[in-house]
């Protein structure tokens, strides 16, 4: 499920620098051996170097750094005995080493008390002045700060030091350069420091983004969070009261301060685990385990949304002994919760609202073979873990070909729509990925029972276009198509063998001066503010199927004669303009399928039904992001949602390797085209029901496959149950490209009597038949007299001509009425005039079949 990519092995980055540097190593032929016993990892920066500790000729101890970036190691400093590093940290400018020592029980003199702990702070470039920070029977761990700054070099460094009895100091060290190099501690006998925070038992650093979380136990345990700046003060900038299990610690819990290898009493809860992530959007969540139980327990407190969720999974087979191990990783968009033989679970960090949305997986599904029982990790930056027992560094990432493997042999429905929302929103497909996906949706044509998949690929790719933008956009754009269902199956609500309860979270506090709250604090406080406006009003998320109501009373508009009048239809097609330019339309007659070819007047208007609506939903609910923003965002969306369509449709095209001539009316369809014609009555069906926009061109293409590919008989009843639309450029290539034969001219009258007055009154001048003749001149003479009869004072002028009748006087009469009316007129064959004898004889002809003189 997961890919772990190595970025730091112990065993090839180190291991042979050292058989190399060291003489006293190159004895040993084992460098597993060596590495087992001597090298250990120690702690990670913030600029990813790895700092490690290892035994050095003669009884020495060194410490290196190996840096990620040149791949090249360096002796930090070399103690000239055998000492046992616990905890080391090197500032930015590598110029200071703060180092705590472990003082092992078997090297106490009696008579001579010795400290468990003795922190140094050694400078190291380059001169090697040692300065004994602490001597405590308490564990010490040491941490510099490495704050972003403009400055290009600073001449000071602050260290924190955080000890096991609770409390935490912050070190300020000044320092001066001696003979234009030497970089020392300007006043090493009396350093500045301040008390940070005391009598807590958990601790995390936050070394990407230099803060300091910890917990302090009350009756309901307070987290709160220490934000450090480059211009060395600190504050405490948050307060959360968390309801957390009773007696969860029984000593100082330390998060991402490296590990000490030599720690003896190592506690027995150590199973369980606390552990804070945040994101740049704004998102902060809280990560614990519960003590042992029946079932496994653990909650995810989503700070940013002002609820918690408590997971319990049923253990399957063989109970674990103990606290169950579990890993919490952050990938941002999901937690990933680990237990190794037990289940892997990655739950939306975003979209907590079903179940659905994060996925389960237990068995051979979830294990990982990197990731042992009984091994110990630390979180990194960046979804990054180190196993420090086996010194490497893991990058962590969703495999995109498991992902798609799941999705073609599941049986879930809940875990077919959490791969499907996982690789189109998480992974951003590349073409590829995105290629075999909509290979899935081709094989799985049929909607099934919980959730349309077109629906959730056309909306979960939208969704991944605006969501990194700002995370209260999660509230109010759709990312799911299962929210327009009335009733949401039960199997889209539940994991099979894990309960789910949910909580609200008490109301965080925010403190400290105002100018302080920027960047991330300003997202997050922002964004829990946010959080109760939604609460509050109805219906915060745009669900695209509300605009049917406004979308019937646009085409009655677009059916009135008013409608060219209409200040509102100018706007929308003002919007449908914006979006169009943004779509990509070069050189049309090169692309694959004829879309964006010609005007359709429907699907234009509702393209700007839906910005303006989009767009005044966000600027009722997001105010914040300013009108011209809104405006883009919602362009580009509609914009997207439009070349999406045609992408898929281009992949069918390809995939069937369908050419120009299925535009022809000439030919029956193949089995392709029938695949194609199937999947593209899905995909109308799919956006119909959530009342979106097609491209224009897509009910024409659509018709031409149907007349391919169905029986005449079946492609009407498509047409009259409003499957399938009788475009006008459809219409008028049919009665142009088929013949007149039999069968032909039955099809050709079906379909003219299934069009509106106006279009049919155009098709009539492209079809070359005696009807459609017939109906012209029908339809130019009661044009006429209905003229005739609004005109005052015009009667009845006599013209000898000689082609007028007096044996049939109605005929006569309206002879000579066109005759008198014919310099008036406009001819529908563009602008020459009709020819009288023309209508005459036509006139006569329909006469007599009117009378039953004469015989069709």
């Amino acid at each position: 499920m997961l890919n772990l990519r190595a970025t730091f092995d112990l065993q090839k980055d180190v291991i042979p620098h050292i058989l190399r540097k060291d003489d006293s190593a190159r004895g040993v032929k084992d460098p597993c051996s060596l590495s087992e016993a001597d090298v250990r990892v120690i702690n990670v920066e913030k600029d990813g170097g790895v700092l490690y500790s290892w035994k050095g000729p003669a009884g020495s101890t060194r410490i290196g750094k190996y840096d990620p970036g040149t791949k090249q190691n360096k002796v930090l400093y070399t103690f000239d005995k055998e000492v046992f590093v616990s905890s080391c940290s090197l500032n930015k400018e590598e110029t200071l080493l703060a180092v705590s020592l472990s003082q092992k029980s078997k090297r106490e003199d009696r008579l001579v008390p010795v400290s468990k702990c003795k922190t140094l702070l050694i400078e190291i470039h380059p001169k090697n002045n040692i300065k004994v920070l602490k001597a405590v029977d308490c564990g010490i761990r040491v941490q510099f700060l490495a704050p972003d700054s403009e400055k290009p070099s600073v001449l000071e460094s602050h260290l924190l030091l955080i000890a096991e009895d609770g409390y935490i100091e912050q070190f300020h060290i000044f320092l001066t350069k001696q003979e234009g190099y030497r970089v020392v501690i300007q006043n090493p006998e009396r350093l500045v420091k301040d008390r940070v925070a005391e009598d807590f038992t958990w601790v995390q650093w936050d070394v990407a983004t230099q803060r300091l979380f910890y917990l302090i136990p009350r009756e309901k345990s307070m987290l709160k969070c220490v934000q450090f700046y480059p211009d060395r003060n600190f504050e405490t900038l948050f307060e959360l009261s968390l309801e957390l299990p009773a007696h969860l610690f029984t000593s100082v819990r330390f998060v991402s301060l490296g590990y000490d290898h030599y720690k003896e009493d190592r506690q027995e809860d150590e199973g369980l685990k606390l552990v804070v992530f945040s994101s740049r959007a704004g998102s902060m969540c809280v990560c614990y385990s519960h003590p042992a139980q029946e079932d496994i327990s653990y909650t995810i407190a989503f700070v940013h949304r002002g609820c918690s969720k408590t997971f319990t999974v049923a253990q399957q087979g063989q109970r674990l002994r103990g606290n169950p191990d579990l890993l919490f990783l952050f990938l941002d968009y999901y937690i990933v919760v680990y237990l190794a033989g037990g289940f892997l679970h990655l739950i939306n960090s975003r979209q907590q609202d079903l179940c659905c949305h994060s996925l389960f997986l237990s068995g051979e599904d979830a294990r990982l073979c990197q990731l042992g029982a009984g091994s110990v990790f630390l979180n990194l930056p960046e979804a990054s873990l180190l196993d420090v027992r086996a010194g490497i560094v893991y990058k962590a990432d969703i495999s995109q070909a498991f992902l798609l493997d799941l999705l073609y042999r599941s049986r879930l429905d809940s875990q077919r729509l959490a791969v499907l929302h996982c690789m189109l929103v998480y992974l951003s497909p590349d073409s590829e990925l995105e290629l075999k996906i909509i290979d899935w949706l081709c094989e799985n044509v049929m909607t099934l029972d919980t959730f349309d998949q077109i629906q959730e690929f056309i909306l979960a790719s939208l969704y991944r276009m605006v969501y990194q933008q700002s995370l209260s956009l999660d509230k109010v754009l759709p990312y799911s198509s299962v929210f327009e269902k009335k009733d949401l199956a039960a199997g889209l609500k539940e994991i099979p063998g894990v309960k789910c309860t949910s909580e609200l979270l008490s109301q965080p506090v925010f403190k400290g001066k105002a100018r302080n709250f920027k960047g991330y604090w300003e997202e997050l406080q922002w964004n829990m503010e946010k959080m109760k406006y939604f609460e509050a009003v109805p219906n915060p998320r745009y669900r695209t199927s509300q605009i049917q109501a406004d979308w019937t009373r646009l085409l009655a508009q677009l059916s009135s004669e008013e409608k060219k009048s209409s200040s509102s239809l100018r706007h929308i097609e003002e919007n449908t303009r914006k979006v169009l330019s943004m779509v990509d339309t070069w050189r049309l007659d090169k692309k694959v399928v004829p879309l964006f070819q010609e005007e359709d007047q429907q699907q234009r208007a509702l393209i700007g039904l839906m910005v303006d609506k989009l767009r005044e939903h966000l600027n009722r609910h997001l105010p914040r992001l300013g009108k011209k923003k809104i405006d883009i965002l919602v362009v580009n969306y509609v914009a997207k949602l439009l070349e999406l369509v045609r992408h898929m449709l281009e992949t069918v095209w390809l995939k069937h390797k369908l050419g120009p001539a299925v535009l022809s009316f000439k030919q029956q369809g193949s089995s392709a085209e029938w695949a194609v014609f199937h999947m593209m009555c899905r995909i109308l069906e799919a956006t119909k029901g959530l009342c979106l926009p097609l491209p224009p061109g897509y009910h024409t293409l659509l018709a031409v496959l149907g007349l391919r590919c169905l029986p005449r008989h079946a492609f009407l009843q498509h047409v009259d149950h409003g499957l399938l639309q009788l475009t006008e450029p459809f219409v008028s290539r049919l009665v142009t490209d088929l013949d007149n034969s039999k069968d032909n001219e039955q099809l050709k009258f079906s379909i003219m009597k299934r069009l509106p007055e106006s279009v049919e009154q155009k098709i009539y001048q492209l079809w070359d038949h005696p009807i459609s003749s017939a109906c012209i001149s029908r339809k130019y003479v009661q044009g006429l007299l209905e003229k005739h009869a609004k005109t005052k004072g015009s009667g009845f002028m006599e013209r000898e001509k000689p082609c007028f009748q007096p044996e049939f006087l109605p005929l006569t009469y309206l002879a000579k009425l066109l005759s008198d009316m014919e310099d008036l007129a406009q001819n529908p064959f563009e602008q020459e005039n009709v020819d009288a004898r023309f209508v005459e004889e036509t006139a006569l002809k329909q006469t007599l079949l009117l009378l039953g003189l004469e015989e069709k």
